[in-house]
């Protein structure tokens, strides 16, 4: 017991200390001036992920599409603009895109830059939204592993990011992946329609390639940073390869599964984020043939 009552004194004059060092531009922004409400909403995205399957077991599907198309074109306007104002920022301030350390300062363009990555911070939080249509949606099978670890990983580590290091090399991790969200949720969107959007839809594939490689970029780049001793955390540049690799396994597997494993039975085609599957021929087939099955029986009992 004398332990753990240690562990946790070290651990709030830890976080004392680190309070010290944090950008004092954000800490009155929303969100930033203490870690609870973003534990706080993270536990409650799982506590859905518990309760929301069960109150759904015994009811019907939701199908939301009005809902989902309005959500995910709202957050492709969102992720361009979070993308489109890290590269002007950057741009503007003189980035270096090898190595650039945080500027304090109040300069104009640094604080574009950090209010840009507060709303990627922010986003994070919105897409636990992604969870709670599926669940309402009762497409539980979407619900995996790497699923809730993206959601609920992302929004807790760019609490951190934004209230430490808001801007020098957070802001290259970040515009590619709000460029690659624009992508992500305009397909989304799209399906949302319904499956006569199927035959636009062939490029999902090429979605997850490029997901793909953005986790690989983002290792070389910052592997670049730390070989070059570039004057950015080491501790978060260190954090970001180790996560970055969570999620080359992660994705790697999710690409076997899903495009190299050859499934044994035919599947039906369907959406992730977008609309109901539709049925496959190979059913109405079975169907058609055991019904003229039942009509060739009927033929010889007549004879």
């Amino acid at each position: 017991m004398d332990t753990v009552i240690h562990f946790m004194n070290d651990t709030a004059e830890f976080y004392k200390w680190s309070l010290t060092i944090a950008d004092k531009r954000v800490e009155q922004w929303p969100m930033m001036s203490s870690p609870l409400p973003t534990l706080g909403f993270s536990a409650l995205y799982l506590l859905f992920l518990w309760v929301g399957p069960r109150y759904m077991q015994n009811r019907e599907p939701l199908h939301l599409r009005k809902t989902l198309i309005i959500y995910n074109f709202s957050m492709v306007l969102l992720n361009f603009y979070i993308c489109k104002e890290l590269l002007l920022g950057s741009r503007a301030a003189g980035y270096s895109y090898l190595c650039q350390p945080v500027n304090y300062s109040n300069d104009v363009n640094e604080v574009r830059i950090a209010s840009a990555l507060w709303w990627y911070y922010i986003s994070k939080g919105i897409e636990f939204l992604d969870t709670v249509f599926f669940i309402l949606r009762k497409k539980f099978n979407q619900v995996s592993f790497l699923h809730v670890y993206h959601h609920c990983t992302m929004f807790i580590l760019w609490w951190i990011g934004i209230k430490w290091v808001p801007g020098g090399q957070s802001f290259f991790g970040a515009s590619i992946n709000s460029g690659i969200h624009v992508l992500m949720y305009g397909y989304y969107g799209l399906a949302a329609f319904g499956p006569h959007m199927q035959k636009y839809l062939w490029w999902k594939k090429y979605l997850t390639i490029i997901q793909m490689i953005q986790f690989h970029v983002t290792i070389g780049h910052t592997a670049h940073s730390i070989y070059s001793g570039c004057p950015f955390p080491a501790w978060m540049q260190w954090a970001l390869i180790g996560y970055a690799i969570t999620f080359i396994i992660l994705f790697a597997n999710f690409y076997y599964q899903t495009y190299r494993q050859k499934p044994r039975h035919k599947p039906t085609k369907g959406v992730t984020n977008g609309v109901t599957t539709a049925t496959n021929g190979a059913t109405k087939t079975a169907e058609h043939t055991e019904e003229n099955g039942k009509k060739h029986k009927k033929g010889k009992k007549r004879d």
